[in-house]
């Protein structure tokens, strides 16, 4: 292993147009800064030529490797992925679309020099994104906060890690991840640097709303039991309710007066039969993130290799 070796680890989905441009850009910065590294592209399954850009830039720089999902099993397992065949004495996670500025890698590299285990990238503002997506994100890391008892906001996978904690978080035997919260939880020295988020080098975004939520409701079931004291507290809440009503129709019997309100009725059956759904699913969510785990499957499947076609190619 090259002393003080940094791997760069850039999940991708479709992100065949920025490939080329990431690759040079990076270590560009990287050889000005005279930081020795290493790239490694995950492409997640990708539909198009991904993964023949990344071979391309592999065979034009030894510097660069990567490998291809044989589908696409989401950027969690492309993180694993990546970190798995991460030979450097640290690691850092980064977009491939340049969002996150390579430029700061720099500066987390020094601060990993100085001491620390763990540099996380922490967002000065959030870049050109829609007010709705700004609302729904601030609202999801102030839940995430809460839940977790860490302070998420502003948070990202942008973030350099030691080689300690890279074989920490390979260790932890979980199926269903979330890389920036594990990170959080390990502790170890850290330190903060703050970025701009930038705009995109080529294409779209690949998060859809619909996508982003599911992704938060796994990422909250697979980090954090909080969610489940809810069925608890609606049960306490449904119980002084029926109290209240219970002691309201003694009193009325008592007084010679008949208990009114069929509407009443109906609204607390709907009510209670609401409540009584939204437990039960949160419940099965969370037995369904269990069942994901028992069946212990492979977290994600390597098609191909840049490593061994080289090999074979040689």
């Amino acid at each position: 292993m090259k002393d003080d070796l940094l791997s760069i680890i850039i999940p991708a989905f479709n992100e065949e147009e920025n490939i080329p441009v990431t690759s040079k850009v990076v270590l560009e910065i990287m050889s000005e800064a005279e930081i020795p590294c290493e790239l490694i592209f995950v492409s997640d399954g990708s539909k198009d030529k991904t993964f023949a850009k990344i071979l391309e830039q592999s065979q034009k720089n030894p510097q660069v490797r990567g490998i291809e999902f044989s589908r696409n099993f989401g950027k969690e397992a492309a993180i694993r992925a990546g970190l798995a065949k991460a030979k450097g004495d640290c690691a850092v996670v980064i977009d491939c679309d340049l969002q996150h500025p390579p430029e700061t890698i720099v500066e987390m590299y020094k601060q990993w020099k100085n001491g620390y285990e763990i540099v996380e990238g922490i967002k000065n503002s959030r870049g050109d994104e829609t007010f709705i997506h700004k609302m729904f994100a601030g609202i999801f890391y102030k839940t995430l906060s809460f839940l977790t008892g860490f302070d998420m906001e502003n948070t990202s996978d942008f973030k350099l890690l030691d080689r300690k904690v890279v074989d920490i978080l390979l260790d932890m035997p979980e199926r269903k991840t979330f890389f920036r919260a594990m990170s959080f939880w390990v502790g170890f020295k850290t330190c903060q640097v703050t970025y701009d988020v930038a705009e995109r080098a080529f294409g779209t975004t690949k998060w859809s709303f619909i996508k982003l939520v599911r992704y938060a409701i796994s990422n909250i079931v697979s980090f954090s039991t909080k969610p489940l004291a809810l069925v608890n507290y609606m049960g306490v809440i449904s119980l002084f309710a029926g109290s209240i009503l219970a002691i309201q129709t003694f009193l009325r019997w008592v007084l010679g007066k008949a208990s009114e309100g069929f509407t009443t009725v109906l609204l607390l059956l709907l009510i209670l039969g609401g409540g009584i759904l939204l437990g039960l699913g949160l419940v099965g969510t969370y037995i369904s993130a269990i069942y994901e785990e028992i069946k212990c499957r492979p977290r994600y499947l390597i098609r191909l290799d840049t490593d061994v076609i080289s090999e074979n190619q040689e």
